[in-house]
């Protein structure tokens, strides 16, 4: 453990350098092609950083935050677009590393109201935290005895907490040490009306928003020439879950040491096949027709799960990820369970208080 302590020090290290580089040298540069030659050592940095790592979910965490995502924001930024551009004014060093390399955007339009509309269910940070500890400790102890179908979506449910809780982390964090309003990380995806909606509108939206900028609008405004207007936005939407699939099966690999079976890949492409039927068919309803919720939510988050059944988890499960994982997540539990009690008997006189 301490060696991946050290482990994950440089790796952070050497993302805090390289993003001051990025801000002090590379920004000197007029946006296009100079700036992003200047910044292909660190595409080919970011890359290979991960690789230091020896935790399943460290390594995977480090491939989503810095090999994806800050990656897509400093090519972004090559061209002075997305969040790490410079227009109207040049934000602190600080600033500009906490967007470069957390999942976090900030509110654009801060005179909107900040209060959000009342979740349907009640989860939150503290909620999430402990839903997701319980699963992690009844899946560790009863894996073996559980249905292959009950262990999938227990899988789910883990896939969702996990991703949820690392970005709202990550924004409660910056929110409260920076003072920065940030858009939500997530909307209720499990009442998505359809996969458009899902995928588009409440599921990671630090991802699709990153990848509507990096993939969606270049390669649907190189389409309108060849398609027009009416179709450009068909070749858009494969291509972004394309590349969606490429950089999930780039992170399984980094985690897995195997090679790609393309499941992964083909979970993605197929949900963009699907989202563009979606699109299609809305167009041809006029928009006017809709099935009411009570249909609609079961059979959208139904097709995410029995295609996340088929094609996302079989080759993590055939890897031992998902057992790496949880192991992982027992051992720093009891780590953690352990200081706490060794600081408690240093201090009887502890209390812990919510005010």
């Amino acid at each position: 453990m301490e060696g991946e302590i050290k482990n994950l020090a440089y790796v952070w290290f050497t993302v805090t350098a390289s993003l001051c580089y990025c801000y002090f040298i590379s920004s000197k540069f007029s946006k296009g092609l100079f700036r992003f030659m200047s910044l292909v050592p660190i595409f080919s940095l970011y890359t290979v950083l991960p690789l230091s790592l020896n935790s399943a979910f460290f390594t995977a965490v480090a491939v989503f935050l810095i090999t994806w995502l800050t990656n897509f924001k400093l090519l972004l930024f090559a061209f002075n677009q997305g969040p790490l551009s410079f227009d109207p004014t040049k934000p602190p060093l600080h600033i500009f590393i906490s967007i470069a390399a957390l999942p976090i955007k900030i509110k654009q339009n801060k005179n909107a109201p900040t209060a959000q509309n009342p979740k349907k269910l009640p989860l939150n940070l503290a909620t999430e935290t402990v839903a997701f500890a319980i699963l992690i400790a009844v899946i560790r102890e009863y894996k073996d005895c559980l249905p292959p179908k009950i262990l999938l979506i227990g899988y789910c449910c883990l896939a969702f907490l996990l991703i949820d809780l690392l970005v709202a982390l990550s924004s409660f964090l910056v929110r409260v040490l920076l003072g920065l309003e940030l858009e939500p990380p997530s909307d209720e995806p499990y009442l998505s009306t359809s996969l458009q909606d899902f995928w588009g509108r409440r599921w990671n939206l630090t991802i699709t928003n990153t990848l509507r900028d990096t993939v969606y609008n270049p390669v649907r405004s190189a389409a309108v020439a060849v398609l027009g207007n009416k179709w450009s936005s068909l070749p858009a939407v494969v291509a972004t879950f394309l590349v969606s699939g490429l950089m999930h099966e780039l992170l399984f690999y980094y985690v897995t040491r195997v090679r790609p079976s393309w499941e992964m890949t083909l979970f993605f492409v197929l949900h963009g096949i699907c989202v563009v039927v979606e699109i299609r068919l809305k167009v041809a309803l006029g928009g006017k027709w809709r099935l009411p919720g009570f249909i609609s939510v079961p059979l959208t988050v139904g097709f995410v799960v029995a295609t996340s059944f088929w094609l996302f988890f079989p080759p993590l499960i055939r890897n031992g990820a998902d057992v790496r994982v949880i192991e992982e997540f027992t051992f720093f539990g009891e780590l953690v369970k352990e200081k706490m009690l060794k600081f408690l008997s240093y201090r009887p006189d502890f209390q812990l208080t919510f005010e």
